[in-house]
């Protein structure tokens, strides 16, 4: 009888082992059914996607906004009687194709991003930041730093990404659905359809222009920059509270500024400029791309002049032309440095934040220097020697 019970026990736990394997096997195959493996492109998954959001397809978001652009870009052919146009690399023949395209269906918007309950908010500080599908590691780290919504000094603090889209076939598909989750988290996203790349900056510029124009033309104060700088907003908002009879109503656009600056004639070169693209030997006088500040005034002064001025891929001398054509000049500031900046002894780290603590704008940060820099640079207890 003994050996029967054993027997049977063995065969009873047996069983519950094949049941619990086979209730395994089945959870594991719905989930490889559900949820597609990560591509290697994208680090990892933020916690805030494993909300759960409203069911929505952005390739059919995608197709809906592009029916709704009422007149789709054609091809430019004349540039193939332009000399030397031959020559030139695919990427530059496809933009002078389709150079004059400044129309864009938008996929994520923000109508009312510079709304409060019943009227406009006053922004005092609108940061308005060029960013790329696969950049969602930066974008957190400055939402949680300099690029926090908040009041400062009762001057009001409003953050907007500004980005194309990414990738191709099913990942383009899987990169910008994120990118829409993302928006749906935060409401910081400004995306339109068209390809994110080097080349498109200055029309992605030109598209944030007229979506202000639109929906937030009560903005004072911009910060224009790239999703890789320290950008001390505390400061800024302090030294435009400075400026004398400016409430944001007249022209400002400061940073670092660029004067004869010659294109770069070497097709080795990132900034490489044809002269089918641009004939002249110099660039207006410009602020490096990496950050500057304006003022909404000028912003939209800039936005009805662009219709007038051709596109060219480098948008921060895009902007020079612009303000050329409108008789506004840019300016200097010390406190923002876009290029190789000035260390003042080997003895000091470029990131020491009391080195750091004075500027209004560096550029190329690694998103965990900035995170630290941020924390620092805010720090009451932080002690400075006079040698700092």
């Amino acid at each position: 009888m003994v050996r029967i019970l054993r027997v049977m026990n063995t065969c009873a736990t047996t069983v519950l082992l094949l049941m619990i394997l086979l209730v395994l096997l089945y959870s594991n195959k719905q989930q490889n059914i559900s949820t597609p493996q990560s591509s290697a492109n994208l680090v990892w998954i933020p916690s805030f996607l494993h909300k759960t959001f409203p069911l929505s397809n952005w390739q059919l978001e995608k197709k809906r906004v592009s029916q709704n652009l009422t007149a789709r870009c054609e091809q430019n052919t004349m540039f193939e009687n332009v000399s030397g146009f031959e020559s030139l690399s695919p990427m530059f023949q496809d933009f002078l194709y389709y150079r004059h395209c400044r129309s864009f269906p938008i996929i994520l918007d923000l109508p009312d991003k510079c709304q409060g309950d019943d009227e406009p908010e006053d922004v005092f500080l609108l940061l308005v930041i060029k960013s790329s599908p696969q950049n969602y590691e930066r974008r957190e780290v400055l939402r949680k730093t300099w690029a926090a919504e908040r009041s400062y000094k009762g001057k009001v603090i409003r953050r907007i990404f500004i980005i194309g889209t990414g990738g191709s076939g099913f990942e383009e598909e899987k990169l910008n659905k994120l990118v829409m989750w993302e928006h749906q988290h935060y409401n910081d996203i400004l995306q339109w359809d068209f390809k994110d790349s080097f080349f498109n900056l200055t029309l992605k510029q030109i598209l944030f222009l007229e979506w202000m124009d639109r929906s937030c033309p009560q903005a004072r104060f911009l910060l224009n920059g790239d999703d890789d700088v320290f950008a001390h907003t505390d400061n800024m908002v302090e030294y435009l509270q400075s400026l004398k009879d400016n409430n944001g109503r007249k022209h400002l656009f400061t940073g670092h500024l660029l004067q004869n600056a010659m294109p770069k004639r070497d097709p080795n070169n990132k900034y490489f400029i044809p002269t089918q693209v641009y004939d002249k030997n110099f660039y207006p006088p410009y602020c490096g791309g990496g950050g500057y500040l304006l003022s909404g005034y000028t912003a939209l002064v800039i936005y009805k002049i662009s219709a007038s001025v051709q596109i060219i891929p480098i948008d921060d001398v895009y902007m020079g032309m612009c303000l050329a054509v409108a008789k506004l000049k840019p300016d200097s500031h010390m406190g923002v440095q876009t290029l190789q900046w000035h260390i003042p002894s080997r003895q000091v780290d470029k990131n020491d934040p009391c080195y750091l603590k004075d500027f209004l704008l560096l550029h190329k940060f690694l998103p965990s220097d900035l995170f630290f820099l941020w924390q620092e640079v805010r720090n009451p207890k932080l002690i400075c020697s006079a040698k700092a």
